[in-house]
């Protein structure tokens, strides 16, 4: 019997992936806004691609604010940015 592969919709491109390729965003309880490099860490989620133009086509398609259901100020867009290209 085949494993059903989870899939989730990155909020940048809106193309379906794999939940292994992509790059969970979450909003803590605390509203605060980090890379979720586990996949496991408590809070709302949202995918990213794990490219650099889906962060920032999230950012412009305000993507990220509507899946988090809160606003995501630029220094922490900015924060994500070099995270991910440290990665």
């Amino acid at each position: 019997m085949n494993k059903k592969i989870p899939m989730r919709q990155c909020v940048g491109c809106r193309e379906m992936k794999s939940k292994k390729e992509m790059i969970r965003i979450i909003k803590t309880a605390e509203n605060d806004i980090q890379l979720d490099t586990t996949g496991k860490k408590n809070g709302r989620g949202a995918y990213v691609c794990s490219s650099l133009e889906c962060l920032k086509a999230a950012d412009k398609n305000r993507g990220l604010e509507r899946s988090l259901k809160t606003a995501v100020p630029k220094e922490i867009i900015d924060t994500l940015i070099k995270e991910m290209e440290n990665r």
